[in-house]
Parts: structure tokens; sequence; C-alpha cells
């Protein structure tokens, strides 16, 4: 079903897939490197064995990794731009030597340079990133953001924008997360809903451009532009989008994860709703 969540690498990459496993993930989203510093350590050759073997034996059917939070190559700051674009390029790599699917980034915040400059620069980190990848088999992932701040991506129409300034767009995708188009304004939550926002995705970039999902309903309410996920059904989005989605013949295929909330132990439950949906 290509159905997992986001999972830890405490203690090694390779035990996100174990980890994987105990909660019945077909896909597994991870960091590549502690996601809250600019540098870390040196990808041994026996860690990537160790990764490759363990993906193999859990039976995991994609594996994608989420960028650092402190990338922001929408930024119009140049010493900013250039260290993103630097840290950006390294998780490329570590994701290529894994064997990587993705590697999913949020588009930034420009800050005070406002909208126009953001998809500039992102565009142009993508393309500084690109040339120094080439021949790599991983592709990135432009996630769909919830616009809190001055964070570019919220609107379909910017993430256009952003793929018309990519050389090689044919080497990015999209992301698609349910609760940052909710917060964004896109209401899902309905059978109808759900279609005209769908519609308004494939007029604007083609559906065929969104590679991956992550399935989070949202603790806040439609056009919130604040990012805070909550459990399956749990949210402001309620049921009948998650219905849609996972019965979509569309996306039968395309990669499901969800960053839902941890504690209590709810990724089975989280999935078990998931899977469930997706029979007639």
């Amino acid at each position: 079903m290509n159905l997992g969540a986001h999972m830890s690498i405490a203690g090694g990459l390779h035990l996100a897939c174990e980890r994987g496993r105990d909660v019945g993930c077909d896909v597994i989203q991870l960091f590549v490197k502690n996601e809250r510093q600019w540098k870390g350590k040196v990808l041994e050759e026996t860690a990537v064995a160790e990764f490759k073997a363990a993906q193999k034996a859990n039976r995991i059917r994609t594996v994608m990794a989420h960028d650092t939070y402190l990338i922001n190559m929408a930024s119009p700051v140049q010493a900013m731009w250039e260290k993103s674009v630097d840290a950006f390029v390294d998780e490329l790599e570590r994701c290529e030597a894994l064997g990587l699917a993705f590697l999913v980034t949020h588009p930034g915040s420009p800050g005070d340079a406002g909208e126009g400059a953001g998809i500039e620069a992102m565009a142009r980190g993508l393309n500084a990133a690109h040339r120094r990848t080439r021949g790599y088999k991983v592709r990135v992932l432009l996630e769909t953001t919830a616009g809190q701040g001055a964070t570019v991506g919220r609107t379909f129409e910017q993430m256009k924008g952003i793929l018309d300034g990519v050389k090689e767009a044919d080497r990015v995708g999209i992301c698609m997360d349910s609760c940052h188009v909710f917060a964004a304004g896109y209401d899902i939550s309905t059978p109808e809903g759900y279609e005209k926002t769908m519609e308004s995705f494939d007029r604007v970039l083609g559906i065929r451009r969104i590679e991956a999902f992550h399935v989070n309903d949202s603790k806040k309410g439609l056009g919130c532009r604040v990012d805070r996920h909550e459990n399956i059904g749990k949210g402001m989005i309620g049921l009948e989008a998650f219905r849609c989605l996972m019965r979509d013949p569309r996306f039968r295929e395309v990669p499901k994860v969800i960053e839902t909330p941890k504690e209590d132990n709810m990724d089975p439950v989280n999935l078990g709703i998931l899977r469930e949906m997706a029979s007639p």
C-alpha cells in the first residue's frame, strides 16, 4: 500500500527500518543526520551497508528523507543561502549513498524581502544543488507549506513559480502535506473540497507532480497558516479527506507518510485507520 510513518534514527539509521516494521510500515521517512544541526557525522560505508540490509530485511518498499529544519534556500542573505545550499547538497549526497527515493524540503522564508525574492532564491538554490549532483537518482520533493510567517510554498501558484525557475524541473516533484494545504486555505475536509483542491493542483502544476504525501490532521482551522499536526480524524480536517485520499486511484501507489503525534504509541492506530479507509 506504500503507507508508513516518520521514524527515529536514534542509535543508527538502520534502526529506523526496524522501528518502521514494528508499527506496520511499508514506507518510512527519516532524517539522514541530526535535523537541528548543520553538520552531521561522516556517513561510513558500514552504516550504508547496514541500512540497506535493514531496509531489505524489514521489507520497507520506499524510504524518503526530510532535510534539516535549518536549511533556508529562500533566504535573501547570501551567507545563509550559501550555507543552506551546501547543507542541502550534503543531504542529497547522503540520500544517494543510502539509495533513498526522495529528499523532502520545505521552501524557505525570504523574511521581509517578499514572496518574489523567496521564490527566485529557492529556484536558484535548487539549480545550484542540481549542478553539484549530476546523475543522482534521488529526487527532490518540494513540500507544500502552511504559509507560517513569510514562508513560500503555501499556494500551488507559488510552487509553480519555484519550478518555473528550475532548469532541471524534471528532477523535482511535490510532497503534499494534508495539514499544510488545509492550514493554507485549501478546504479538503469534504469530498467536494478535496476534489476541488486536486483539480486546482492539476490545473496549476499537473497532478503527476505529486510524488508523496504527508498525511496529517490539523490542530488548527482552515486558513490559519499555522503548522500543527494532529492524529488522523482528531483534528479540524476530520476523516472524510483521508477517506478520499486513501481511495483515490490516482494515488494508490504514491508513498504516504504520517507525521502525527508519537505519544501513546499512536503510529499503529493512525496507520490502521488509514488502511481501513482504503477498503471500499
